[in-house]
């Protein structure tokens, strides 16, 4: 079975910078607010002028940026007993700016592609399909963002990617959740398990339901209470950390798709945003709805998340809660199974299990569907993405780590209406790391997050050594052919 690989890479690109909050301590904030309050006001303005010719060119709106990184500052400006509107424009933005650094979000790498069909297909030629391509970009510290890019696949299995843009934009972050307090305290105990004193006493304070900086205040409050030390405050901690992984964000209507970063917001996502499995849902009124299955780390945990999008402008995050939702790798079917969601997912790291759920968001028991069965995938097994439907069962490209650590891709079939059975499985990989490909910051890796059927081939991007990316096309019913037994 020929599979063709195709000659782009997409390369990490160090130039692609967002503006970051900067607090080191309050300690060291107060320090820098007295000092620039210190300056006369000619030297302020000399400063801010300064900033701006070197930085307002690489940012879509580094004033705005300044104003919002002020405004985090208000718990500094209580402790100074400052009024922060009674400061000049000027002195605001400066300071503004002396809590702003820039990062360059995949300097380090960009990896683990999925793709998905765009929800705009206007204006393209026959044969051709709009396309958007998710990437996980890395940058210093090893911090994970999901960014994008906007191409045209061609009849011919070309992928014409659009040029890049270069004003980087973060969205804008609201917490306007509502917190159901069964469900909330459900998840935590899954979680950990906890102080009793602790758990009693916020307990008592939740009402039913309740909004994060309602939560906020009920913790504050319960910290001031006698006793609440040790295993107490890691139980109110975790609780603000979960709070915090429930979200919106909206990106401004005249950002491109490859200038929107969806960088780690919420507590649990301070050490990075993994392996977005992004999948194009069909629902019951045909419907489509963009989810992406992701793993958020804090640099302890794990949590897996699902991001949920019907133009790429605006997205929802919650957690996925549940028994089985404590490990990487969950990817969404495109669709219901006998009327409820499917999830392939790999709860014991070695195996591959498929769930089903009347709620999208709550995954209780999982079925074992796959283990180790070839040499090239005896360490491990998992999904390269969500299955894909084809006429003859659910084609899902898996991968296998096998001697030496080296990951492969494979591939299998399942039955359409009972995803548990397997049709057929590849005997062997269908894409290994070549001589070019094996050498990068995790070496012998092949890894994809998600692959797309255009026309009769089968497109798959993947990443090289977790390090660039690419991809390589292969004939569809070549493929299923293999896997149903039928070629000779």
């Amino acid at each position: 079975m020929h599979i063709s690989r195709k000659d782009i890479t997409f390369q990490p690109d160090s130039s692609r910078v967002i503006a970051r909050f900067l607090f080191s301590s309050e300690e060291r904030g107060i320090q820098l607010i007295t000092m620039v309050l210190g300056l006369s006001e000619k030297a302020q303005l000399e400063e801010l002028n300064y900033i701006l010719r070197k930085y307002a060119r690489r940012h879509r709106n580094i004033l705005k940026v300044f104003e919002r990184h002020f405004k985090k500052l208000s718990p500094l400006f209580a402790t100074m007993q400052l009024d922060p509107h009674k400061l000049e424009t000027n002195e605001r933005l400066l300071i503004g700016a002396y809590f702003t650094m820039e990062y360059s979000i995949e300097a380090a790498a960009f990896f683990n592609p999925s793709i998905v069909e765009d929800p705009d297909q206007s204006r393209i030629e026959p044969g051709e399909k709009r396309i958007i391509l998710s990437f996980r970009a890395t940058g210093e510290g090893h911090i994970s963002s999901i960014v994008f890019r906007s191409a045209v696949i061609d009849a011919n299995d070309m992928i014409r990617v659009e040029p890049a843009g270069r004003l980087l934009d973060s969205p804008e972050h609201v917490r306007n959740h509502i917190y159901k307090r069964t469900s909330f305290l459900s998840k935590l105990g899954e979680m950990h398990s906890f102080d009793q004193s602790a758990y009693t006493a916020i307990n008592d304070k939740l009402t039913e339901t309740f909004t994060y900086e309602e939560l906020k205040r009920y913790v504050d409050e319960t910290r001031r209470m006698p006793g609440m030390q040790g295993s107490s405050e890691l139980f109110l901690r975790e609780m603000m950390w979960l709070a915090s992984s429930h979200y919106e964000m909206d990106f401004s209507l005249d950002t491109d798709m490859s200038e929107r970063v969806i960088f780690p917001i919420a507590d649990t996502e301070k050490r990075g945003i993994e392996d977005a499995r992004f999948v194009r849902f069909t629902g019951a009124d045909q419907q489509h709805t963009y989810y992406a299955t992701y793993t958020a780390y804090d640099g302890t945990a794990i949590l897996p998340k699902l991001l949920m999008t019907k133009d790429f402008y605006h997205f929802k995050v919650l957690p996925i809660h549940g028994e089985i939702a404590q490990n990487k790798g969950m990817a969404l079917f495109p669709r219901k199974i006998n009327g409820k969601y499917a999830m392939l997912c790999r709860i014991d790291g070695v195996n591959n299990y498929i769930a089903y759920s009347d709620n999208i968001s709550i995954w209780r028991e999982a079925v074992i569907i796959q283990t180790p069965k070839y040499p090239w995938e005896f360490v491990q097994i998992g999904n390269c993405g969500s299955p894909i439907e084809t006429e003859v069962g659910w084609l899902v490209l898996t991968h296998g780590v096998g001697a030496m650590r080296e990951y492969v891709l494979g591939a299998s079939l399942f039955e359409l209406d009972n995803p548990q059975h397997e049709i057929g499985r590849l005997d062997q990989p269908l894409l290994i790391p070549n001589q070019s490909e094996r050498d990068g910051y995790v070496p012998n890796v092949v890894y994809s997050c998600g692959a797309f059927i255009h026309n009769r081939s089968l497109i798959i991007p993947y990443a090289t050594s977790d390090y660039a990316s690419t991809y390589a096309v292969v004939e569809l019913q070549d493929l299923l052919n293999r896997l149903t037994g039928q070629f000779i």
